[in-house]
């Protein structure tokens, strides 16, 4: 004989889907503050902006993130420098050219942050880093130095294999990041005044800097790489 069927309990239910709820608030006043810091800048959003925006309460946040400069160093470890522990291992396991894996990184970033809202960090930290030393020094630990280490690490493997030649890695390390900060603030701001005539394709820009970068200006040397489409537009 089956055993008969209870509804559930009601309070039971209840006290799940707040359980539910408390996991998921972290990542949704992530999401918020994300928002509000690329729309506003760091100065200009206010804790309970970022609360409201995720449904809380201010003391809810502080609950989670005890100072709006915790919150910022939480939004760009998920975003933005929690990205290179995936990268490395990536790189460790690529087998192709150098000019290969430079390429893969360079469009590999730009998927997985330059086209995301998270690029709109860069513009944030440009204009802003000098009134905020903390958050400077932060991002600088974080993010910029990380990025130098791993665009080094490629330059020195197409050095040793020869496939490079020997170069100041101090200085060129910029030439691979400038045209992906370029990118970024045509994307949050440069954009805005370009001629209306002038449509920025980020996949054909990233690839004409790549191939400037192997093969220069001058001469008739050979493309290193072939474009593959990229997944989607920003």
């Amino acid at each position: 004989m089956p055993l008969p069927k209870f509804p559930c309990c009601p309070l039971a239910e209840s006290q799940a889907k707040r359980e539910r709820r408390k996991e998921a608030r972290p990542g949704e006043l992530l999401a918020a503050a994300l928002d509000l810091f690329v729309e506003k800048g760091f100065a200009a959003t206010r804790a309970e902006e970022v609360a409201a925006r995720a449904g809380v309460s201010k003391g809810t946040l502080f609950l989670y993130f005890v100072s709006k400069e915790e919150l910022f160093k939480a939004v760009v470890r998920e975003n933005i420098s929690g990205r290179f522990t995936e990268w490395e291992a990536e790189l460790n396991n690529f087998t192709g050219t150098t000019p290969e894996m430079l390429a893969y990184a360079m469009r590999s970033w730009w998927e997985r942050v330059g086209m995301t809202k998270a690029s709109g960090i860069t513009k944030l930290m440009m204009s802003e880093a000098r009134n905020f030393p903390e958050i400077a020094s932060f991002y600088q630990a974080e993010v910029i130095l990380p990025g130098h280490q791993l665009i080094r690490r490629i330059l020195e493997r197409g050095i040793e294999r020869g496939e490079f030649r020997v170069l100041d890695l101090d200085h060129a390390v910029y030439s691979v990041i400038a045209p992906m900060i370029f990118l970024m603030m045509w994307k949050h701001s440069v954009g805005a005044c370009a001629p209306a005539s002038f449509d920025m394709q980020p996949d054909l820009f990233i690839t004409q800097q790549i191939e400037l970068l192997l093969n220069g200006l001058t001469g008739k040397a050979e493309r290193a790489v072939t474009r593959p489409p990229l997944s989607s537009q920003p």
